[in-house]
């Protein structure tokens, strides 16, 4: 026997109203309106960052020199990411421009790869890093510290965290570039369990990202000795919430 599926959206329906549409919508928690309105299937819970992608990706471009830079980083024996940000302070937009998603390498080879991008840059790291690593017992901060990295430990609150990047995803102060494929996947798949609570999967790149909203972008910095003549440094001005 064939078997097919149909999916019907609130568009297919006649007997639903702009109007009703609008109000079913704004009726739905966040993370059942896919579901809800267009039957998209999701997983526990639902989406953390019910976001559509054409809200927050971007091409990518080359970053002004005198934009403040940094990056979160998420450490892992079988996983480390670092995620960059850079300041439009401006139009107060972070826009994150690359990433580094490996897994079981040494701490040479991630410091490596994370100071190609630039080794002045300031970086939030997981602050687990401050205890015993996952391999040798020693202190990944300190030995990522004696390896080049200009790091603090990052603000681990998880819900404040996940709040900071949705609110920046829906009103597109986030931008990503389409060329970060490991934050663009985690980003489809990040869910809660039946209970409620953030799955602890696939999320490396988005603990990073957590780490360089909340603590990162406090401490970026302009790339050393960059200027512009049509800089309007008057628009330094840092916020009181976020401190950037």
């Amino acid at each position: 026997m064939s078997r097919f599926c149909v999916v019907a959206t609130w568009d297919d329906v006649p007997h639903l109203t702009e109007l009703q549409k609008k109000e079913l919508w704004e009726s739905v928690p966040l993370h059942e309106r896919e579901a809800r309105a267009k039957g998209i299937p999701t997983m526990g819970s639902g989406a953390i960052y019910p976001v559509e992608e054409e809200r927050y990706l971007c091409d990518p471009f080359e970053i002004p020199h005198y934009w403040p830079k940094a990056y979160g980083m998420d450490v892992g024996w079988n996983r480390t990411a670092a995620i960059w940000g850079a300041w439009d302070r401006q139009s107060d937009t972070v826009y994150i421009f690359s990433e580094h998603y490996m897994g079981q390498a040494e701490p040479s080879i991630h410091a490596d790869s994370i100071k190609a991008r630039g080794d002045w840059i300031p970086g939030a790291i997981d602050p687990a890093s401050q205890g015993a690593g996952q391999r040798d017992g020693k202190v990944l901060m300190d030995e990522y510290r004696k390896l080049g990295l200009q790091l603090v430990a990052a603000d681990n609150a998880v819900e404040a965290g996940i709040h900071a990047v949705y609110q920046r995803l829906s009103a597109g102060r986030i931008k990503i570039f389409k060329t970060l494929g490991s934050l663009r996947a985690e980003l489809r798949l990040y869910r809660r369990d039946k209970h409620g609570k953030p799955v602890k999967e696939n999320d490396h790149a988005l603990d990073a990202l957590r780490y360089l909203l909340m603590t990162g972008m406090i401490h970026a910095m302009v790339e050393p000795n960059a200027w512009d003549d049509e800089v309007d440094f008057a628009s330094d001005a840092r916020s009181g919430t976020t401190g950037y």
